[in-house]
């Protein structure tokens, strides 16, 4: 079947119960809408996300529902109202496909933080199938010269990592450091050091020193010996913790001078435990965000096509999902998958 013919069902790998090995599954997607594109699915990333809600640990999951919001594929059909794209075009589509498109949000280019914005995977079908559908601001064309092969994770770990520094008006001669090197911080380390950046990972392990400099850093610091996280103290100007686990957060706050910011873009499982007193004499700030708004992600792609700057993947056929899937879930991913939907 031709890719640009128009398909009466969908089909895809479906979660049916929590932790369970997806499951083939065809849907009816109805009608297109108005503002709507439709993609045929070449590529999609999995990511934590994927497997947290796969297994119901944000307690939002509806049964059955195909995961999958790393995706990078070719438009075949442009509902009527569809603007700026074009049949043929390249696109990528992350955590949202959609918002309300009049909110002040919305209006201000803060997209995703629409109170209606349209998660791609939370009460709906996403990318790990051979069509998805997105409002057309929401599906953002790839620029020459990125690999689609490697680019689907930019769409959401890379955009989670890329917005704060357009956010927070990163400069290239403040001092940052990246906590945890994974799916999203290996994209954080290079990002950061083609930004002009003087980057420090750290790590609970210096096993991974070596693999943390290839990927830009300059300084690494085991954040468990507690003679170095004191000789870094009040370094800092901006702290990105990528990392998913409870940490030592006096010990990370302290690594801010003054005006410094801990921001979080990785999902800590226990609230944070912060007194007042180690924030107000410094004016130091905690923070936190999503994947950044549309055109956020057009500028972190073309930053990335500049600077060649592309995720570290293991390929995956697209039928041999639920291998992937425990490929991820074992820890051994360097350090993003990506399902090849050809195969």
């Amino acid at each position: 079947m031709s890719n640009n013919a128009e398909l009466a069902t969908f089909t895809g790998w479906a979660a049916t119960t929590p932790k369970a090995p997806l499951e083939r599954l065809s849907y009816d997607p109805g009608p297109l809408g108005a503002e709507e594109v439709e993609v045929a699915v070449e590529y999609c990333g999995i990511c934590h996300s994927d497997q947290s809600m796969i297994d119901n640990e944000w307690g939002n999951a509806r049964y059955p529902f195909i995961p999958g919001h790393e995706v990078v594929g070719t438009i075949v059909r442009l509902g009527e109202q569809a603007r700026g794209l074009a049949l043929g075009q390249r696109v990528g589509i992350g955590w949202y496909k959609g918002s309300c498109m009049h909110c002040g949000s919305c209006m201000e280019g803060s997209h995703q933080l629409c109170r209606s914005v349209k998660p791609t995977i939370v009460g709906s079908h996403g990318g790990f199938a051979d069509r998805l559908r997105s409002h057309w601001a929401w599906a953002v064309p790839l620029p020459e010269g990125l690999d689609p092969a490697l680019v689907g994770p930019l769409f959401c770990a890379g955009s989670t990592v890329f917005s704060p520094l357009l956010e927070f008006d990163i400069k290239p001669t403040d001092r940052v450091g990246v906590v945890g090197i994974g799916g999203l911080g290996h994209l954080a380390l290079r990002f950061l050091n083609a930004w002009g950046c003087e980057v420090t990972a750290f790590t609970s392990s210096l096993n991974k020193q070596d693999e943390a400099k290839r990927l830009g850093a300059h300084k690494v610091v085991a954040s468990t010996d507690s003679a170095a996280m004191k000789a870094i103290a009040g370094c800092l100007d901006f702290l990105l913790v990528t990392a998913s686990a409870d940490l030592d957060w006096q010990a990370l706050i302290a690594t801010l001078r003054g005006k410094g910011r801990l921001h979080f873009v990785g999902i800590v499982p226990s609230a944070i435990p912060v007194h007042v007193f180690n924030l107000i004499p410094q004016q130091k700030s905690l923070s936190g965000s999503p994947v950044g708004s549309p055109s956020s992600m057009a500028t972190m792609l073309e930053f990335c096509a500049r600077h060649q700057i592309l995720p570290q993947v293991e390929h995956f056929p697209m039928s041999q999902v639920n291998a992937a899937i425990d490929h991820l879930r074992s820890g051994k991913a360097r350090y993003r998958v990506v399902l090849d939907a050809s195969k």
